[in-house]
């Protein structure tokens, strides 16, 4: 599992004209089971999202598609999880 955190190196106002072809990729990834959560950091400098399903050599390619990547529009920062400790309810998102 892991969590991809973005860091905006763009205005805002450049980060909106990449929304929908955003959300268009993330779309992708969720019917492909490999994405769990996406969503805006508060303040917007940027945005998470939580992967499975992938290796880290397989994340950077999907990453390389997003046209938040393709448009340097953030940095993406890759951290891999191992899940020691959740609540029941998460069990369903955790690889065996």
């Amino acid at each position: 599992m892991f969590i991809v955190s973005l860091s905006y190196k763009k205005d805002p106002s450049e980060v909106d004209k990449f929304i929908e072809p955003h959300l268009q990729f993330l779309d992708k990834y969720y019917s492909e089971k490999k994405f769990i959560f996406s969503g805006k950091k508060n303040p917007r400098t940027g945005g998470v999202i939580l992967a499975r399903n992938v290796n880290r050599d397989e994340l950077q390619k999907i990453i390389e598609q997003d046209p938040f990547y393709q448009n340097e529009i953030a940095n993406f920062d890759i951290t891999e999880v191992i899940p020691s400790k959740y609540d029941e309810d998460f069990a369903v998102f955790i690889e065996k």
